[in-house]
C-alpha cells in the first residue's frame, strides 16, 4: 500500500517549502549570531527548534490540509459513521467515569449552579 502512494506535492509546492525553509535557516542563523557564547551552548542543543513543530502554525495547517485532501482522493481516509462516533464517546465517558473524585467535583459544581439558579428564581418571584 505504501510503496502504491506517490509524492503529492507538486513542484511549486516543493519550491514553496524550500523557500521558507531557507527563510527560516536564516532568521535561526542570524538570531545565532546575535547570541552570547553561553546562549549559544543551551540553544544548539535544543530539540525544539527542529521539524514540524518547529513550523508557525499557519505552515503546519497548509501541510496538514494538502496530506488530507490527498488521504481522501486516494480513498484511504477514515471517515467516522455515527455508529463509530457513538462508541468512541461511550468509552470516553467510561474512561473519565473511572475517576470517582472527578466525577464528584463535577457533580458539585452542577448542583451548586442548580442551587445559584434556583436561588435567582425565587428571590425574583417574590419582589
Amino acid at each position: 500500500m505504501a510503496a502504491e502512494q506517490s509524492n503529492h506535492f507538486t513542484e511549486q509546492e516543493k519550491l514553496e517549502r524550500e523557500d521558507l525553509n531557507q527563510d527560516r535557516e536564516s532568521r535561526e542563523s542570524s538570531a545565532e549570531n546575535k547570541s552570547t557564547p553561553s546562549e549559544e551552548k543551551t540553544t544548539t542543543s535544543r530539540k525544539d527548534k527542529r521539524g514540524f513543530a518547529s513550523m508557525d502554525a499557519a505552515m503546519q495547517r497548509a501541510i496538514a490540509s494538502k496530506g488530507g485532501r490527498a488521504a481522501h482522493a486516494q480513498g484511504v481516509a477514515h471517515e467516522f459513521n455515527s455508529a463509530e462516533a457513538r462508541e468512541a464517546g461511550r468509552k470516553g465517558g467510561v474512561a473519565v467515569s473511572r475517576n470517582r473524585q472527578h466525577m464528584a467535583e463535577i457533580g458539585k459544581k452542577g448542583g451548586e449552579a442548580a442551587h445559584r439558579k434556583r436561588q435567582k428564581d425565587n428571590s425574583n418571584s417574590s419582589v
